[in-house]
Parts: structure tokens; sequence; C-alpha cells
């Protein structure tokens, strides 16, 4: 397959996503959003050519597995600024990406007050990444981190009343949680919360 055919892929799974973002941040029910988020999912990862799934591996058992719907792992997060400073992210690989960390998300999670850092990724366009770990982070989800908002994919949930929509419902492993040949920027330590959150996806079964 031509470099151009594989770019058009990825293309068209990136449309899908953001198309289904689209609807989710719309939704009357959270709920019901994220029982559809999991749909198409499930349906990209097993049958997309852009799949982060091996081709070998697109069955049942390696499918995204996740935690039961939490309404308390939703939060609406209050913007801090901060100063602004070049970040290098690591990959999964060893590379770097370069972002700046620019602003802080200060919320409330299971009664316990959070902070993430937000990072915006340096190139045409940029985006916002949010990327975290948590209590779960290699045991029961990817160790390097989880990802909640990443804009350049498509995956934002909005805002709501000024504050950043956090629904942690939704929080999903990179690409090479599935297989090394994907780069992945990994969370950074500092971008750690205070508990085991099970809410989204979980570690597929091997």
């Amino acid at each position: 397959m031509t470099d151009a055919a594989e770019r058009l892929q990825l293309l068209d799974w990136k449309r899908q996503l953001s198309e289904l973002y689209g609807k989710i941040r719309t939704a009357n029910d959270p709920s019901a959003a994220w029982t559809a988020w999991r749909t198409t999912r499930d349906t990209l990862f097993l049958n997309h050519p852009q799949s982060p799934l091996p081709a070998g591996d697109r069955g049942l058992p390696r499918r995204p597995s996740y935690y039961p719907y939490d309404s308390d792992a939703r939060a609406l997060a209050d913007i801090v600024g901060v100063d602004e400073m070049p970040y290098e992210i690591v990959a999964n690989d060893g590379t770097t990406s370069r972002f700046t960390h620019f602003a802080a998300a200060r919320f409330t999670l299971f009664g316990q007050s959070c902070e993430l850092g937000l990072f915006w990724l340096e190139g045409y366009g940029g985006g916002l990444f949010l990327p975290f770990r948590d209590g779960t982070s290699g045991a029961e989800t990817y160790g390097g981190g989880r990802y909640l908002l990443d804009t350049v994919k498509g995956a934002d949930l909005g805002i709501d009343g000024g504050r950043l929509v956090l629904d942690f419902n939704f929080a999903y492993n990179p690409s090479c949680a599935y297989d090394p040949r994907w780069t992945c920027p990994l969370a950074p330590p500092g971008n750690r919360l205070p508990m085991a959150l099970r809410a989204g996806e979980r570690t597929a079964p091997a």
C-alpha cells in the first residue's frame, strides 16, 4: 500500500473520531454518549485498517476493555493560567514531542482536589493534550498513562459554563498500549491523580 493510501486511511480514522466526539459534546445523556463511544471504538478497532491493533489480534480478546460507567468520574475543571514553558514529553520509544505547558485544570473528583497540567502541541494548528496517570497505571491500565483530551485526533469533550469538561469515563489507553510500533507521548510523571481511577478504558485481556 502506498503512503498516500495509508494517510487517507488515517484521515478517515480521525474524521470518524471527530464526528463521534462532536456527538458526545452535544449529547444530553453522558452515559448514553459513553455507550456510543464504546461501540464506535470497538468497531474501529476490529475493522478499520488504521486500528492500533495488529491485524492478527483483531479478535474479541484484544478489543478495548472498560470499567463500568461511573457518573461520579465526570468533573468540570477551572482553567488556571501558568507561566508558559516549553515541555518535551517523552514517548514510549524514547523520542520526544514538543509541547507548551500553558495552564492547569483544577477540579474535584471523588471528593478530592485535583490538578492536571494542560499541554499545547507545538506545530501547525496546535492542539490541546491532557494525558494523566493514576493509581491504576501499570496494573489495571497502561503504565505510561492514559489520554483524556487530544484535540489533534478529535478527542475533545467541550466546555460547560466556561469550565473544561473532564469525563474520565472517556479516558483511553494510547495506541502503543496495543502495539509498540505506534509512537505515543506518555503522561508526564507530575500529571498524576491522587487515586486509583477505575473509569474509562482499562488494560485489555492478553
